[in-house]
């Protein structure tokens, strides 16, 4: 596991997309797993910048949907499906048939995540992916004692988790779904490349845990230890509480500038 520690939200956008960037222009189809949030948007807002400028072609980028609410009816402006058509796929200039995400609207839900953990083998898998870190430790919708060989299914979010997101249905938790679809953690360990994003003092404990912390279903984002290619880039808010900080910048400083992250 890779820490990079950067000075900011900005200059973790702008690393994380060149890196999506240079996947790219490396595998042109390549599946980009996006996350939801307000950590990811400086990489979208850099990734969309370089496609303006012609300095990457995403055209024929393919863009992986990470979880849904269960629930919200087709259209609503804070379904997941909704905001990355919003954030991702139409300032990339691409349409929705680029994009893989279950329907949080089906029937029956389960089959509807196990459909999606299908389409997501049958795509090749992701090239990709982008997560964020709750401040219990959560990734995607997994929540603290989730199965850290989990695949895509439904799950209950936590009090704290609805209590975060209710900023995004104005401030009113009400609103929020109790129930969601998510790609596991073993789902996400099958990305070929993971990178964790990280900002803020508040998931400065929760980061600690990842990196530093033993791998336990307490914090589900601990299983990234595991993982053979996973990269977590953190602000020096988030990145705080690490008892390696220093040796995470030293280590950055001298890795070999082809290596990328």
């Amino acid at each position: 596991m890779e820490v990079v520690i950067v000075p900011d939200a900005s200059a973790g956008g702008e690393l994380v997309a060149e890196a999506m960037a240079q996947l790219l222009r490396r595998k042109p189809d390549a599946v980009l797993g996006m996350a939801t949030g307000s950590t990811p948007l400086p990489v979208y807002e850099a990734l969309a910048g370089k496609v303006r400028s012609g300095a990457v072609d995403a055209s024929r980028a393919r863009i992986a949907q990470l979880d849904e609410y269960v629930g919200l009816p087709a259209g609503h402006p804070e379904s997941y499906r909704e905001v990355l058509r919003r954030q991702v796929v139409e300032p990339l200039g691409l349409g929705m048939d680029s994009f893989l995400g279950p329907d949080g609207t089906a029937e029956d839900v389960q089959a509807e995540a196990d459909a999606y953990e299908k389409a997501l083998a049958e795509a090749g898998g992701v090239d990709l992916q982008l997560v964020g870190i709750g401040v219990d430790g959560h990734i995607a919708f997994n929540e603290p004692s989730s199965s850290l060989s989990s695949r895509t299914r439904v799950k209950i979010l936590t009090e704290q988790t609805r209590a975060d997101n209710a900023r995004f249905f104005d401030g009113d938790i009400a609103q929020v779904p109790h129930q969601v679809i998510t790609q596991g953690v073993g789902t996400i360990l099958d990305a070929r490349h993971v990178v964790l994003m990280a900002t803020g003092e508040s998931k400065a404990e929760a980061l600690a845990a990842t990196v530093e912390g033993p791998i336990a279903a307490i914090c589900p984002a601990s299983a990234l230890q595991l993982h053979r290619h996973a990269t977590i880039v953190a602000d020096e808010a988030a990145a705080s509480q690490l008892k390696l900080a220093d040796y995470f910048r030293y280590a950055y400083a001298n890795k070999p500038s082809w290596q990328g992250i």
